[in-house]
C-alpha cells in the first residue's frame, strides 16, 4: 500500500540546491564548521564515511548536529544506510524537526522508496511532525538505471536524484571517467526532469577536488546540460558549484532583455519576435524566466564564490566523504 503525504506536502516548493556538502556525522570538528562553508545544503552522513563502530555515536549526536549545520539557513539532509537494521536505526534518529530530506543510497526500486516513505510517515505521526521530509535518491547500479522513471515518480516525497559515479562505475567494472558516466548521468537528468525533480551531478568523478579548473569546467558543462547542482565531498568544491550552477551576469542581462522584449511584442500582438538576430518563441522565453528565477533577484542568493578559502581546513583537507 502506498503511503500518502499529509496535506500541503505535494505543494512544497522545489529547493535550490546548487551545492550539497557531505559531512561525516561522527566528526565534531567537521560538523561544527559545516555552516561556514557556504553550501546550500549539508548532508550529515551516516553511511560510508562513518565506521561501523561509530554509527551509534553519530546517530546519538544528530539532534545537536542538525542544529549546528543549519544555523545559517542551509538545508539539512541526512544520508541513511541501506541495510534494514541500520536503516531502521537511522530513520529513528533522523526523523526530527530541522531535517529537510533524507539521502537514500543505492536506491534500486520504487518499492524501496515507498517502504521508506511508509516508515518515515509513521515516525512523523508518532512525533507530531508535519509530513515534510523529502527524499534524494542516489542511483548507483545498472539495475537502478533501468528503473529510473519508476523511482523518480515513486512517491511525492521524492525531490531529487543523483548518480553515484564511483559506486556506479565500480558496479559496471569501469573507471569513473566521462565516457562511462555521460549516458547514465543524462538518463538520471531526463528521468528527474520528467518527474519534476532536481537533477544533481556532473559528468566525472565526485572525488575530483584538487584540480579546481577541471572541476569548474565539469560543473559549468553540467549546468548547460540541465543539471541544477551537485554533491560535494570537500569544502573546496562548494564555491565552485555555487558559481557554476548560478546564472552569470551576462545571462541575467540577456534574460531581462528577452522578457522586456516579450512584453513589448505582446503589446503589439506578436507571440514570436526577433532579438539580437535570432527568433524568440515560447521555449526561449521560458528559459529566460528560469534564469531570472535562479538569480539573486528571486532570492536565489549570490554565488558563494566569495567564501574565503582561508576558512577551509587545509591541514586535514576538510570532510572528505565517499558519496
Amino acid at each position: 500500500m502506498r503511503d500518502t503525504v499529509p496535506a500541503g506536502e505535494s505543494a512544497m516548493s522545489i529547493p535550490r540546491w546548487r551545492s550539497l556538502l557531505f559531512v561525516p556525522a561522527h566528526v565534531p570538528r567537521f560538523v561544527e564548521a559545516a555552516h561556514e562553508r557556504g553550501a546550500d545544503g549539508v548532508i550529515l552522513d551516516l553511511e560510508d564515511s562513518v565506521p561501523q563502530d561509530r554509527k551509534g555515536e553519530a546517530r546519538r549526536q544528530l539532534p545537536e548536529s542538525v542544529a549546528k549545520v543549519g544555523r545559517r539557513g542551509a538545508s539539512v539532509l541526512v544520508r541513511v544506510n541501506r541495510g534494514l537494521r541500520a536503516l531502521a536505526a537511522d530513520l529513528d534518529a533522523a526523523v526530527m524537526a530541522g531535517v529537510e530530506a533524507l539521502v537514500l543510497p543505492k536506491t534500486e526500486s520504487a518499492e524501496w522508496v515507498s517502504e521508506i516513505a511508509n516508515a518515515v510517515s509513521d515516525l512523523e505521526r508518532e512525533r507530531n511532525l508535519p509530513g515534510r521530509i523529502r527524499f534524494l535518491a542516489q542511483i548507483e547500479t545498472p539495475a537502478a538505471l533501468q528503473r529510473l522513471a519508476a523511482i523518480a515518480s515513486a512517491h511525492p516525497r521524492m525531490v531529487a536524484m543523483a548518480l553515484g559515479p564511483e559506486d556506479f562505475s565500480a558496479a559496471v567494472g569501469g573507471a569513473p571517467e566521462s565516457d562511462l558516466l555521460l549516458t547514465p548521468n543524462l538518463s538520471v537528468l531526463f528521468a528527474a526532469r520528467a518527474a519534476g525533480l532536481l537533477p544533481l551531478g556532473f559528468i566525472g568523478s565526485i572525488g575530483e577536488f584538487s584540480d579546481t579548473h577541471k572541476l569548474r569546467e565539469a560543473a559549468t558543462r553540467a549546468r548547460r546540460l540541465g543539471f541544477a547542482g551537485a554533491l560535494a565531498i570537500h569544502p573546496t568544491q562548494v564555491a565552485i558549484f555555487n558559481e557554476a550552477f548560478s546564472p552569470s551576469a551576462q545571462e541575467l542581462e540577456w534574460a531581462r532583455c528577452i522578457l522586456a522584449a516579450e512584453k513589448d511584442a505582446a503589446a503589439h500582438g506578436r507571440g514570436a519576435f526577433a532579438f539580437d538576430g535570432k527568433m524568440v518563441d515560447p521555449p526561449v522565453i521560458r528559459r529566460a524566466r528560469e534564469i531570472i528565477a535562479t538569480g539573486p533577484e528571486a532570492g536565489g542568493g549570490e554565488s558563494s564564490a566569495a567564501v574565503s578559502e582561508t576558512k577551509l581546513d587545509h591541514t586535514t583537507g576538510g570532510p572528505l566523504t565517499r558519496p
